[in-house]
């Protein structure tokens, strides 16, 4: 069949995917039957079916759709196969937009962390890419401490020859898992051995099998929700209300399965060329599992106390629709105050994005105790085309939150008018980067509100340079007038200190929360 019906198809299916008329699973089925049956002859046609599939397999409206979506997704591998025979070009599918398929692999200069843990769970499907490496003057600076004298060809001669000396020391074992394991047994702290390897910038191939790709990566659930009426809207939503209502109920994973959750969420952001610190370094014996209604799991995660942050304590959580992974959320919370990272993958923003995000700041706000959320200038388009161009900052203005700067808020008031007077008007990208020049906060509790509107944490750190402590210690070394605090306020905050080390960060967070002089303090020294 041409390409030109082939490529109309898939048009037909992705208008299909979130609607809800009763015949409209029946013309979605054979949409994918008449599909099945077709070669996808560019990559641009495989990654668009690839992408509805998934998106019908997360949002299904019957299990025949779910049968037919997942039996199409598991002969990806073999499509992409084709093409490779047919000698076309498949490095389109290795971009972070889409990269993941069955099949296909990512290359990247991955950390120390994710290359050990690649090597602990894919050492199979792991390589050096040496294609992509540049600089040999990295290698000389490196190698020379784990090879018997590479410096006498590394140090005076032209065209060392690497790879051979590579050959020549690594045995049975492959060049990564050489390279990495000499580096790791080097007598130094592991954060120094880090350094070490991520210096030497070495380009990484990982092929996943189908559980790890973003083909087949499924999250193992109890029951599957089918959509029988239309997806929930922005307009359906008042966070306020959403927020404040009781919270899911968060189940305590035990170490295994805590481990197998932070394995998931790594594979998620690994083959999508990203590495959130919170599950790169998560603590797998503090893991929770929420459900959140409509076929929608979380699971969230704190960090271990040698790899925290001085200051803000950090939770990450993972997202998953109906098993599928949607998208990822990133909180830094001091006292009630969260900054708040939103990610929902672009494949399923078409897929009740307002909803999802406020059932998730809803299970941050009753775990953590957190009542006013910011966000970061990148969230809403600063320095990120893709926020101006997806219209972020409207999206978390319509939901309620509200510009920290007055010129700001002031363009935003303005920019309202015009939405609210102009049928046809839409704020132009030029205005829509101005608007992201600075954060914009979300408050519960409106008796607080403001006091948040100026502070940035890196505010204090600035001041903290001219002190000679580290860590909390440095901010305790800021405070002017810290002998004078009563012993009932010295105590809670020597509790709060020692806290910050506790099995569970949450308990830190949680004691912060009391002690009202140390916020007070703590809000002027940002701000």
């Amino acid at each position: 069949m041409p390409r030109a019906n082939t490529t109309h198809l898939i048009d037909q299916l992705d208008e299909l995917k979130n609607q809800f008329a009763p015949n409209t699973a029946r013309r979605a089925l054979r949409l994918i039957e008449q599909l099945a049956r077709q070669h996808l002859n560019d990559t641009d046609s495989l990654f668009r079916y690839h992408e509805i599939l998934l998106f019908l397999r997360a949002y299904p409206q019957n299990p025949s759709i779910v049968r037919a979506a997942e039996n199409e997704l598991r002969g990806f591998a073999k499509r992409v196969s084709a093409l490779r025979e047919r000698d076309v070009d498949l490095s389109p599918l290795e971009e972070p937009e889409v990269s993941g398929i069955a099949g296909t692999s990512v290359v990247d200069t991955f950390s120390f962390y994710i290359v050990r843990w690649l090597l602990q769970r894919h050492a199979a499907h792991v390589a050096l890419d040496w294609k992509w490496f540049q600089d040999e003057n990295r290698l000389a600076e490196t190698w020379p401490r784990f090879m018997p004298l590479l410096e006498e060809d590394a140090f005076v001669e032209a065209n060392i020859p690497y790879r051979e000396w590579l050959r020549a020391a690594r045995g049975r074992s492959t060049e990564l898992a050489w390279l990495f394991e000499q580096v790791n047994n080097l007598p130094r702290s592991e954060k120094e051995r880090a350094e070490l390897y991520d210096s030497q910038k070495l380009y990484v191939r990982w092929t996943p099998g189908f559980n790890a790709s973003r083909t087949g990566m499924r999250v193992a659930t109890r029951q599957l929700f089918y959509h029988l009426a239309p997806l929930i809207q922005r307009r359906d939503i008042d966070l306020n209300k959403e927020v404040a209502q009781p919270s899911s109920r968060l189940q305590k994973l035990t170490l295994k399965q805590g481990e197998k959750a932070l394995d998931l969420a790594r594979e998620a952001s690994t083959i999508r060329y990203r590495e959130l610190y919170g599950f790169t370094h998560g603590d797998p014996r503090y893991v929770y599992r929420a459900e959140l209604g409509r076929g929608v799991e979380l699971f969230l995660t704190g960090l271990p106390a040698e790899k925290r942050l001085p200051l803000r304590a950090y939770h990450a959580a993972m997202i998953y629709k109906n098993g599928v992974p949607i998208g990822y959320f990133e909180g830094l919370s001091l006292f009630e105050r969260m900054e708040s990272g939103f990610n929902l993958y672009y494949t399923f923003r078409d897929g009740e994005t307002a909803w999802l995000y406020a059932r998730t700041l809803n299970v941050m706000h009753h775990f953590a105790g957190v009542t006013a959320f910011s966000l970061d200038p990148y969230q809403i388009g600063y320095e990120n085309e893709e926020g101006i161009e997806s219209g972020a900052f409207w999206f978390y203005r319509k939901l309620g939150f509200r510009p920290v700067r007055s010129d700001a808020l002031q363009l935003t008031l303005k920019e309202e008018q015009k939405i609210a007077t102009r049928k046809k008007y839409r704020t132009p990208a030029a205005t829509l980067r101005k608007l992201a020049q600075g954060p914009m906060i979300f408050e519960l509790n409106g008796e607080r509100r403001g006091d948040w509107d100026r502070f940035q944490v890196r505010k204090i750190g600035f001041r903290a340079q001219r002190q000679k402590e580290t860590g909390f210690a440095a901010v305790l070394s800021l405070l002017p007038d810290l002998k004078r605090w009563t012993d009932a306020e010295k105590k809670l905050l020597s509790r709060i200190v020692r806290a910050k080390a506790h099995a569970e960060e949450i308990t830190y967070l949680k004691l912060m929360q009391r002690h009202e002089r140390l916020r007070r303090e703590m809000i002027k020294l940002g701000s």
